[in-house]
């Protein structure tokens, strides 16, 4: 059958800004320049005859075929990615895999993996991305990080990150939506989004708040998973209930917001996972380390 498959590196850039949504982030990932990302995108758009992206004075935005596109094109690049690797794995053992959830590994990993591979690049870390609970008896990964509350009996658990939550949104949604009698509390009668994982936070947060009844017409949207929570409320479309650990980068920038200011600490958060039953590998010790050193490093620096 004759497939018919469009140029591999504008495909390649158009992974990394649908990743991104942004063309300066992805021609640095790339190492090419930003006219060079904006050609590959025309290249690939002429070619497909259809317009992958909105341009607006803030940046680049999928269209509705766009979206369905990358979802597709990163599957794809993913499968490829980890048939490489598994392919090209040397003798030696130089690879880390890591299993990994999707929402920490986009909102807060992916960003600092150059740091690792600068300070280590004897070290490949191969991200295993899936929210399934790790059995390090039949999954082929070296650690894992992972949701709980750190009781895990058979493994090794370092706290990582704290599940602190409370609710985030864009300063323009804000200007649109508060109202000067009822404060931040009129955000809460408008769209609402969590994630099938995280259905229950809004009405934590909320009971715990006592806001309770000004959520009460507010409508309640479930999108499949955090990151496309994030990416929704990113566009205007409504509020989330944010994983501030994860959201610092954004909330620093001030891209998004905490309206309230009224965090809610719960007794849970994303845990490094290590096997009891293996000796600890060098280069897991090494991994290890490096995470550690810099939760700690920016915990101390935000302190600040």
């Amino acid at each position: 059958m004759n497939r018919r498959i469009p140029p591999l590196n504008p495909l390649r850039v158009f992974e990394a800004v649908a990743r991104h949504e942004n063309l300066t982030k992805a021609a640095d990932e790339l190492h090419i320049t930003q006219s060079a990302v904006s050609r590959h995108i025309a290249t690939l758009e002429s070619y497909l005859g259809v317009q992958l992206f909105l341009r607006s004075r803030h940046g680049v935005l999928l269209t509705a075929p766009g979206r369905v596109y990358a979802g597709e094109v990163a599957k794809a690049f993913a499968t490829i990615a980890t048939a490489t690797k598994e392919l090209t794995r040397k003798t030696d053992n130089s690879t880390i895999r890591l299993r990994v959830y999707t929402t920490f590994a986009m909102h807060w990993l992916t960003s600092r993996m150059l740091e690792f591979n600068t300070q280590h690049p004897e070290v490949e870390l191969s991200l295993n991305i899936s929210v399934a609970r790790i059995n390090f008896e039949q999954d082929d990964v070296d650690m894992a990080i992972q949701f709980g509350d750190g009781n895990w009996p058979e493994m090794h658990a370092d706290l990582l990150l704290a599940d602190t939550i409370e609710p985030v949104c864009t300063p323009e949604f804000m200007a649109q939506h508060k109202s000067p009698d009822q404060g931040p509390e009129a955000l809460l009668n408008t769209r609402l989004f969590h994630s099938r994982y995280r259905r229950n936070d809004w009405e934590e947060w909320l009971r715990w708040t006592q806001l309770v009844d000004f959520a009460k017409s507010a409508e309640k949207v479930e999108l499949n998973n955090s990151v496309l929570v994030y990416q929704a409320t990113k566009r205007n479309l409504g509020m989330a209930m944010g994983q501030t650990s994860l959201l610092a980068e954004e909330i620093r920038e001030g891209s998004l917001i905490c309206p309230f200011n009224r965090p809610l600490q719960r007794p849970l958060g994303y845990y490094l996972l290590r096997p009891k039953h293996r000796p600890d590998s060098r280069l897991n010790s090494i991994f290890r380390d490096w995470l550690l050193a810099t939760i700690n490093a920016e915990r101390t620096s935000a302190s600040a």
